[in-house]
């Protein structure tokens, strides 16, 4: 049996191409030195699972691998939910422990920090990451508000408008804002070019608006928009550099989470060019928590996620989701991921044995091991492990103990955060505060002129009938307040950066149009 092992283990794990290594094989509780088992780089933008229990080491296990990529000069993006991977920006600290495991792998351990940039939707410090509502396009903003076909026809009025009127839609004030006119000041205007548009459609888009704004929302629309590219960027020895999304502050804001993954992937599918199969990825997502991005998700924005996840492959990004259970991930999304890394489960009640079950019929059979009880009764840092070869045919799934990390396993202070802002270059870039002139500014300017213009018509009206003087005035009505906002040349000349060029959100993915397709960059 130890003979067959050992040769199941080798023909499994033997590549001609660069693979980062997990750890060690095991069987019946020893680790076999010398048995590495690897993944290689070229099928990682087949995407992967990290699974597990609380503290069986899922984090750890994220860890190794965004070090090992950043080692083998392949970018990486974090989702930094609980707030403990900041500690990839300085070196570990080697213990016993550590050590011992090391020397039963028969892996060198350094401690090694690696380049790092923090990122932040909210207040945490970092680089801010934003998007204008326009990047968004009618499409996908209808998906994130969860709105009817009628609502989502009303979106797509209040785009078309912006677009034809050359208002800036920059940040959820400015759609507010015309969707407000559009049920008031210009209702009547807005009919006769583009339709009747219900004022209940507009009250039940505002009020989920609103609710999106509740989560933080206002703070991720706005300029400057986030350019995907400098996800892709790389430190003076040709590292990778992991950019660590911090969002210890937004766990109970799940619409937030999935408004930015769903711009995010779709963004960098309209943006990064078609590469096929290459020998390593070009980017790599590891997106903590991911039940976040699926829960309360409707139907529709299931299916544009799983859309992106089959076809983002080919622009050489990899997607990693981190999870507890592999049943928080919808089967199409689950039957996508080439990489499955699962850490221990315990079953406390029946439900959980017959969860694990069904976990157990996702991976490759395997005369080595009993699946059902070897899930249960893993320790802390091991895991069971199947890859795609570089044929993309499943390895052996195998019995891991995994590597420790090289950088620091704990948050950095305060005072290291700061350091590390300090040196961004990305930073000082995206963290300016920019507010200019767009739809809210201008509508309001104009329906105040107009208002104003009709009131010194209604004085001199008065004043003509007061002295009954027949002069013969014109009969053509006086224009509406739509008709001077819409003629006015100031309006006309108002510059549109992104409104019609930037990406329309899922529209972009299937290829109908956008800057993000007009854009092509090389890369490493």
């Amino acid at each position: 049996m130890n003979e067959q092992f050992s040769k199941a283990i080798a023909d499994g794990y033997t590549f001609k191409s660069d693979s980062l290594v997990f750890g060690g094989a095991m069987l019946d509780g020893e680790v076999y030195s010398g048995s590495l088992i690897k993944a290689p780089l070229r099928t990682l933008n087949r995407h992967g699972l990290i699974a597990g229990a609380t503290g069986t080491g899922k984090t750890k296990t994220l860890q190794v691998l965004a070090e090992q990529l950043s080692e083998n000069g392949v970018p990486c993006l974090v989702m930094d939910i609980k707030g403990d991977l900041s500690g990839l920006a300085q070196p570990g600290a080697p213990n016993p422990k550590i050590q011992d495991r090391h020397t039963k792998l028969g892996i060198p351990y350094t401690a090694s920090a690696y380049p790092v940039e923090l990122l932040s939707l909210s207040d945490e410090p970092g680089l801010r990451l934003r998007a204008t509502v326009s990047e968004f396009g009618p499409v996908l903003f209808s998906k994130i508000l969860d709105l009817s076909d009628v609502q989502e026809g009303v979106v797509a009025v209040v785009f078309k408008y912006c677009d034809d009127n050359n208002l800036p839609l920059l940040d959820l004030d400015d759609f507010k804002k015309v969707l407000q006119y559009i049920s008031n000041e210009g209702k009547e205007e807005i009919e006769k070019e583009y339709g009747r548009v219900s004022s209940a459609s507009t009250g039940t888009i505002l009020r989920k608006v609103i609710a999106l704004e509740a989560q933080g929302a206002e703070k991720f629309f706005g300029e400057i928009s986030f350019d995907v590219d400098d996800l892709c960027k790389f430190d003076d020895q040709g590292r990778g550099k992991i950019s660590i999304l911090r969002l210890t502050d937004i766990q109970d804001k799940p619409a937030l989470f999935s408004t930015f993954m769903m711009s995010l992937l779709a963004e960098i599918y309209s943006t990064f060019p078609e590469l096929g199969d290459p020998d390593r990825p070009s980017l790599v997502l590891f997106i903590d928590e991911a039940h976040l991005v699926f829960q309360n998700a409707s139907k529709e924005l299931l299916n544009q996620i799983e859309s992106i996840v089959k076809l983002i492959r080919s622009k050489g990004v990899g997607l990693f989701f981190i999870t507890q259970n592999p049943t928080d991930v919808p089967d199409s999304v689950l039957s996508q991921l080439g990489l499955k890394v699962q850490h221990a489960l315990r079953a406390f009640t029946a439900n959980d044995r017959e969860a694990i079950r069904k976990v157990v019929k996702n991976f490759p059979e395997t005369s080595f091991y009993d699946l059902e009880e070897l899930i249960t009764s893993m320790g802390i840092g091991e895991a069971m492990v199947s890859a795609l070869n570089e044929k993309g045919i499943p390895t052996p799934l195998v019995h891991t103990m995994l590597r420790a990390p090289q950088s620091r396993m704990d948050i950095l202070t305060p005072d290291e955060i700061k350091q590390v802002v300090s040196r961004s270059s990305l930073a000082r870039k995206y963290n300016q505060e920019i507010n200019r002139e767009s739809a809210y500014e201008i509508l309001n300017a104009k329906i105040e002129a107009a208002n104003s213009e009709e009131q010194q018509a209604e004085m001199l009206k008065q004043k003509a009938a007061a002295s009954k003087t027949s002069s013969g005035g014109s009969s053509r009505q006086e224009k509406s307040t739509f008709e001077k906002i819409a003629s006015d040349p100031l309006t006309r000349q108002i510059g549109r950066t992104v409104a019609r060029e930037l990406t329309r959100g899922i529209l972009g993915v299937l290829g109908l149009g956008g800057r993000s397709t007009r854009r092509k960059t090389t890369r490493k």
